[in-house]
């Protein structure tokens, strides 16, 4: 049986790994989880936020919505409550549209170097 790489390797993350994986402050993410009521990590009993791989998912359309395509929070939050598939599928496809860029990057690298 293969390994399958794209298979998350921890089960939960610290809000600073998050905030480094999404590129974004810490108290940007407490801040979303006050405004989207589907953001909600498990936290442990001193308070410390433990990410799943749901909730960065979550956390990546959340971006999408407000960081790329521009929608205000209460804007966000409203396409997240009315069209919660249409906005899942949209992250789904910019993180194939990521994933095909840098593997085009590589391959350009590659045959940058044979030249």
């Amino acid at each position: 049986m293969a390994l399958n790489s794209n298979k998350p390797t921890k089960l939960y993350y610290t809000i600073k790994e998050v905030a480094q994986m999404m590129n974004v402050s810490e108290s940007l993410l407490r801040y979303w989880e006050s405004e989207f009521p589907h953001l909600r990590p498990k936290t442990t009993g001193n308070r410390v936020r433990q990410y799943t791989q749901k909730d960065i998912d979550q956390i990546k359309v959340i971006y999408n919505l407000v960081k790329v395509r521009g929608f205000k929070i209460a804007a966000a939050r409203k396409m997240l409550q009315v069209n919660r598939a249409g906005a899942d599928k949209s992250q789904q496809v910019i993180d194939s549209l990521t994933e095909v860029r840098d593997e085009l990057k590589e391959l350009k690298k590659h045959l940058d170097g044979l030249v």
